[in-house]
């Protein structure tokens, strides 16, 4: 049998394997827009981003890098705030946050959602105004909440009892009275991997609306002098296509807020739906437009205040994925080329689960090419691997490239600027790699590259 993919016909089945991958594209050198940045180009064979080559990124900023494509990120944001004009759009930090992105994302006219007193540390540091943040996190300590509370963070997003008391002690130690939003579950089941739903009941975040959870926790939250409830937040995951889910939650969401005038006498004043739509991966992959999106959003919302009376809330989404992950790219150098006789051909290359753990945690698809010089061979059923001493360290698990790649190649994985640096680890002890943001032919380092230094600086023992 041979390594190499052939057209459906009587060695189809002898060829690819139990799980049957796709059938090779008809271009193996071909950059589908739809996945990759939208300045990529190729320029005499290479790959460029921001109009520079891939070549020249490796050999001043080695590999495996991170590559942004900075105006590919800023367009996103700007469709998205154009999309939702006249509501709230906050860039979700969690996907991918650095100094540079939280200035981008400022200068852009969107707010920042962090989930942590670590991303709240870089969007502070980056300059971002904390009128204009909104905290996430279904465990703030108390160290956090004081940190969010005496910046001035715009908004606290509750997400439990506990919570709610321990931020009105926050706040009445400092004298303040935080504006705060109640996490609430929908119990709609977003269509996604079950690790990234996050609106069904049995889960970690937020107070379920079908137990009166989320009844008791506006109860209590009125009830605290330091806190200011001014609205609702919901969320039903992640890498989300099918928009029905966002609407069944908008409905049932709109719904709560009529029911606590009815039975409170208040009327909340915003809404925030929460981000997770989904991008493309890989050519199959469809998603939606943020201006379609947004139409569906506001008419339900609006639709079902206007029947119960109410005024409509000023909006909110938070979309992350949707603007960083298209914008990125991860170049690495091919070290191995191993083919297993009759399965597919194994390419390891010098970064792996370390700097994106997605397809491991998840089981994620991606899309590569090489893309330091074209190729015309026959296509050559591949799996994408890493260097770590994991058997599950895999990149892409079906990817066809050219059969004559060689060590030394570029091997570029796209849509990876959504969390791949964001959950980056040193697993074996490999250093983090470096960032870069590309623009108009120039290249400049947003995070640096790790170093053994690094690594060792930590170690005291």
């Amino acid at each position: 049998m041979s390594r190499y993919a052939h057209p459906a016909g009587s060695r189809h089945a002898e060829v690819l394997p139990e799980e049957n991958p796709p059938l090779p594209p008809e271009d193996l050198n071909a950059l589908d827009p739809k996945v990759w940045p939208a300045t990529s180009r190729r320029v005499e064979g290479e790959l460029t981003v921001g109009g520079i080559g891939v070549g020249e990124l490796a050999r001043t900023h080695g590999t495996p890098l991170f590559v942004m494509d900075e105006e590919d990120f800023r367009a996103r944001a700007r469709d998205y705030s154009t999309a939702f004009a006249g509501s709230d759009v906050y860039y979700a930090g969690k996907a991918l946050l650095t100094k540079a992105v939280a200035r981008w994302v400022t200068e852009e006219g969107m707010k920042l959602d962090v989930c942590s007193g670590g991303e709240l540390a870089v969007a502070l540091a980056a300059g971002v105004p904390p009128e204009r943040i909104g905290m996430h996190g279904n465990n703030k300590s108390v160290a956090e909440l004081r940190r969010a509370v005496e910046a001035g963070v715009g908004r606290v997003i509750l997400d439990s009892l506990d919570e709610i008391d321990r931020l009105e002690s926050v706040a009445a130690e400092a004298g303040a009275r935080p504006e705060v939003l109640i996490r609430v579950t929908t119990g709609v089941e977003a269509h996604t991997h079950e690790f990234v739903a996050t609106a069904h009941d049995d889960q970690k975040f937020g107070f379920a609306m079908s137990t009166g959870a989320a009844a008791e926790a506006v109860r209590r939250t009125l009830a605290a002098d330091h806190l200011d409830l001014v609205g609702l937040h919901s969320h039903i995951g992640s890498q989300i296509f099918d928009t029905s889910g966002f609407e069944v939650a908008a409905r049932r969401v709109a719904r709560f807020l009529t029911q606590i005038h009815e039975e409170l006498d208040v009327t909340l004043a915003e809404l925030d739906l929460g981000g997770g739509l989904g991008i493309a991966y890989t050519s199959v992959d469809d998603p939606l437009d943020p201006k379609t999106i947004a139409a569906g959003l506001t008419t339900i919302v609006q639709r079902e205040c206007e029947e119960a009376g109410l005024p409509v809330p000023r909006l909110a989404v938070e979309p992350g994925r949707a603007i960083a992950g298209p914008a990125g790219i991860t170049v690495y150098e091919v070290g191995t080329v191993k083919d297993v006789e009759g399965i597919r051909t194994y390419v390891s290359v010098d970064g792996g689960m370390s700097d994106n753990i997605r397809t491991a945690l998840y089981g994620s698809e991606y899309t590569g090419r090489l893309v330091s010089r074209v190729s015309e061979a026959e296509p050559m059923l591949s799996r994408l691997v890493g260097k770590h001493c994991e058997s599950g360290d895999i990149i892409v698990h079906d990817l066809y490239l050219p059969a004559d790649l060689r060590p030394g190649d570029l091997v570029a994985v796209a849509a990876t600027g959504a969390y791949c640096y964001s959950m980056a680890s040193n697993y074996n002890h490999l250093p983090r790699p470096a960032m870069v943001a590309v623009r108009d032919g120039d290249s400049r380092v947003i995070v640096r590259r790790e170093t053994e230094e690094d690594l060792l600086r930590l170690d005291v023992g």
